[in-house]
This record gives C-alpha cells, structure tokens and sequence, in this order.
C-alpha cells in the first residue's frame, strides 16, 4: 500500500490528463484547418488556343499526370500513342491555391511535326494552370527562348475501366 501515496497518484492524473488534453487539441485543430489537396491526377485532354510560331496545327494531345499529396509528375503525349506505354515523366510541378505550376522538357514533334519548329528539345517549358472546376482546367504554356505564351485548356478524360465496363453493359 506504501505505492499509493497521494504524490503519486497527482502525477501520474496530470500526466494522463495533460497527454488526453494535448491529443484533443491537435486533433481538432487538424480537423479544422488541414485539408488533403483535391485530387487532379489522370489523363487530360489538352488542347492548345493558338499554335506554335511556323506551324499550321498542332495534333490532339493527352496530359497524364501523377499526383502525390501536393506533389504532381505529368508528361505531354499525343492523342494516338498506345496509353499503356510507360513514358517517363518529364514535367514535375506543385499544386498550390488551386494553381499547378509544371516545369520540364517538351518533345518538339509532339507539338509541332515541321522541322523548322522554334522549339528546340533542349529548351524548357512552363506550365501554369487554374482548376476551374472538377476536370476542367486553363492555363499558359511558355517555351523558353520563345517569348509568345500560348493558352490552353485541359479537360479531364473519363478512366478506361470505367469505359470498359461501360462497353460491357
């Protein structure tokens, strides 16, 4: 019975105590005001408002994009390229205020197929972009060397499993 002294058992009610309180408190703070970013990841439909300087027009092109948490990957593909292809990820960008900033490298002939194209591969390439609503997107596009900025729009395309199972209905 000498273990239970008064002196004791205080500290260890306060401890417990204090432990439950700062628990509740993070947790309610994180509850209201830590929110997970929106979800954006997918295949897009991209298509460019105006064309490259000395090109006629460009093809229908695909962004494919990776998200993790704010974190975003995306690559710049035709429209007829098999969409099971694995294509490294050339674009890396951040998710902010609902904004998408990408920066990165571009194949020239996917947006232009004229050898003359002012769009060199080495040359980099900016994205900005504003979430409209859910699967919709606009923004601008800058080549660096390039001082036209071109706008775009981006909407997004519905999963194949979806469609598949679509079709099998």
């Amino acid at each position: 019975m000498n273990h239970f002294n008064i002196k004791s058992l205080t500290f260890y009610g306060v401890a417990i105590y204090s432990v439950l309180l700062l628990f509740k408190t993070v947790t309610t703070y994180g509850e209201k005001h830590l929110q997970a970013p929106p979800t954006i990841d997918g295949r897009y439909h991209f298509t460019l408002d105006t064309n490259l300087p000395n090109c006629k027009k460009s093809d229908s092109l695909v962004l494919n994009m990776q998200q993790s948490g704010i974190y975003l990957n995306a690559s710049l593909l035709p429209m007829k390229s098999n969409a099971d292809t694995t294509q490294q990820l050339s674009l890396t960008g951040i998710l902010k205020n609902q904004q998408v900033s990408f920066s990165g490298k571009i194949a020239p002939e996917i947006l232009c197929h004229h050898s003359n194209s002012p769009v060199h591969p080495s040359k980099s390439v900016t994205m900005q972009m504003q979430l409209i609503d859910q699967g919709k997107m606009t923004g601008q596009l800058t080549f660096n060397g390039i001082p036209q900025t071109m706008m775009f729009t981006a909407a997004k395309k519905p999963t194949q499993e979806k469609s598949q199972k679509l079709n099998n209905y």
